[in-house]
């Protein structure tokens, strides 16, 4: 008789957490979670609502549909480690809450969407780590973090990328031997008048390649020089890229006819041509990376050996606690929000 199989699970892969196995200390959590969770995006449902609206609308933010699923795969590759952690809501925690719910009321107060956007993020951030606690919260570091390319951000941007795509395209038209001159976003040429558009600037495809270059940096690399570089890069080329976009189109467009430039443009110089640009990057990267994406992170044992987490594990709470003190919280916010902003209305 041949003997039984018996296969073990790769390093990093025993993640099954089956509901039967769940200690009393992670349902407690779980369950603060949940209720704290609720508690802060309703408190800033009308925040929430508009992100969801830019991710779903506006091409811009599309990329961050994405980051939800993103956040659900880091925590699954860390199950195995969460499963030898008892955790414990944690007090300080909630003054992270009070910090991301203040930043709230500042943007509503001031109608700053952006601020009022982060400060909702940071909020549900801070229910997290209050509700798992310390050891919980460093080995889940990266996913917690990861949440704030929640918040829509690049509009800001959009001026200088808009400049600098200009000048590029000049110099290389002038360079490819086609007179240009450039008054702002406007590229003059004996083609026509270009005009360096918003959609044109490359923000799009900037900020999309920051969010993956972010997750990249902490999965794939160790050392913080390797980090550092390669977000260097992950900025650099895009931006260098969508200038090498713009005078394209100004180059086809002074053979082929505006027309034919402008229809080529839609069709390869969007995401096919950028899906190049992050396949590039990637491969070149590819020979540096120092770790598979389940090592990212600390391990619990490693939490554990941390000098500072005793210390900070003092000040760990009850879950009665925890939840009292993040609804008290949003009550108390929910009613400031009500006083501050019909003033700033007014």
């Amino acid at each position: 008789m041949q003997p039984d199989l018996a296969v073990e699970p790769a390093s990093g892969v025993d993640k099954q957490l089956p509901l039967a196995r769940v200690s009393g200390s992670w349902r407690s959590s779980l369950l603060t979670l949940a209720i704290g969770t609720f508690a802060v995006m309703v408190l800033a449902a009308r925040e929430w609502g508009e992100m969801v609206h830019q991710w779903w609308y506006i091409d811009t933010y599309s990329h961050i549909l994405l980051v939800p699923f993103i956040i659900v795969w880091l925590i699954w590759l860390k199950l195995g480690e969460l499963a030898k952690i008892d955790p414990r809501p944690w007090l300080p925690g909630l003054g992270l809450v009070a910090c991301g719910v203040i930043l709230w009321l500042v943007g509503r107060a001031f109608d700053l969407n952006v601020v009022a956007h982060a400060g909702s993020v940071g909020a549900l951030q801070g229910v997290v780590i209050a509700a798992i606690g310390v050891r919980a919260s460093l080995v889940l570091a990266l996913p917690i973090a990861f949440a704030v390319f929640f918040v829509p951000f690049g509009d800001e941007i959009i001026p200088p990328l808009q400049d600098i795509t200009a000048h590029i395209a000049v110099a290389l038209t002038e360079w490819s031997g086609i007179p240009a001159v450039v008054d702002g976003i406007f590229i003059d040429t004996p083609i026509g008048l270009f005009i360096v558009a918003e959609a044109c600037s490359g923000v799009k495809f900037l900020v999309a390649m920051v969010t993956l270059a972010v997750l990249v940096c902490f999965t794939r690399f160790d050392s913080w020089s390797r980090r550092a570089l390669f977000l260097a890069v992950s900025i650099i080329v895009p931006i260098l890229a969508n200038g090498v976009r713009a005078w394209g189109t100004i180059y086809i467009a002074q053979s082929q006819g505006v027309e034919f430039a402008a229809g080529f443009d839609h069709i390869f110089y969007g995401w096919v041509f950028f899906a190049i640009i992050v396949a590039v990057i990637l491969a070149a990267a590819w020979r540096w990376f120092e770790r598979e994406p389940q090592d990212y992170g600390w391990t619990a044992s490693e939490v554990r050996a941390l000098a500072p987490t005793k210390a900070l594990e003092r000040f760990s709470s009850s879950p009665v606690v925890a939840i009292a003190g993040i609804a008290a919280l949003a009550v108390v916010s929910a009613i400031l929000a009500g006083v501050v902003a019909p003033r700033a209305m007014g």
